[in-house]
């Protein structure tokens, strides 16, 4: 389901989700980041065994590819697509993107949206830290869900990012955002990613509302 749908529960908080397309889609998946993740450390492997292991993932990859349609005109894509699919395959909390780190997001009823995840290696800049640019991607993420939250939605028209202190990987981190002014069409949003109750990151954006602008989370 698209947020519009998601069910708002006691109290006013709003779990934003939707139901998964494919479970067994998932669940390749979620095999598939198990192998990435091993990937990460695939210099320590035999050279015969990264032959074969090799060879076996391209013939899956083959395999795979065979189900994957022919990509559309750009133009055409969005009013022909159903809105669930982008949210599918979203970098953040897409359910069937392996890389996708997944962003549990809620609505407060006092006007914020929180989030919290854990980043491991897949996500990694400096040593046993957060890329500066997965930062910036969930923080994007978030904003969107806030300004649906707040009532107008729109594309990104600029993000900035200010870095505190590095964001560090395998804690549990905190982010927040909220829609702190509608002016027009302009849209503007704050957030922070916070990590043991020290923030780490603020970001601001601004947003340019459209009404036909879609929003896709997934809890």
């Amino acid at each position: 389901m698209t947020t519009e749908a998601a069910p708002a529960e006691e109290g006013g908080v709003r779990h934003f989700t939707f139901e998964p397309a494919s479970e067994e889609a998932e669940a390749a998946v979620a095999a598939a980041r198990r192998l990435v993740t091993a990937l990460l450390h695939a210099e320590k492997a035999p050279k015969a065994e990264l032959e074969d292991l090799t060879a076996r993932l391209n013939e899956l990859a083959g395999r795979a590819e065979r189900h994957v349609p022919q990509p559309e005109p750009r133009t055409n894509a969005w009013r022909k697509r159903p809105r669930e699919e982008p949210a599918l395959r979203n970098p953040v909390n897409g359910r069937q993107n392996a890389f996708a780190p997944g962003l549990p997001m809620r609505g407060l009823p006092d006007g914020p949206v929180v989030a919290e995840t854990v980043l491991d290696a897949l996500y990694e800049g400096p040593p046993g830290y957060v890329h500066g640019g997965v930062s910036a991607l969930l923080m994007d993420h978030l904003f969107g869900a806030a300004n649906f939250w707040a009532g107008a939605v729109g594309p990104t028209a600029e993000l900035t990012l200010r870095y505190r202190r590095p964001v560090p990987l395998g804690v549990p981190l905190t982010l927040t955002a909220r829609q702190v002014s509608a002016e027009g069409r302009k849209l503007r949003t704050e957030g922070t990613i916070e990590a043991g109750g020290k923030v780490c990151v603020t970001a601001e954006g601004l947003f340019i509302a459209k009404t036909d602008f879609g929003v896709h989370t997934d809890a």
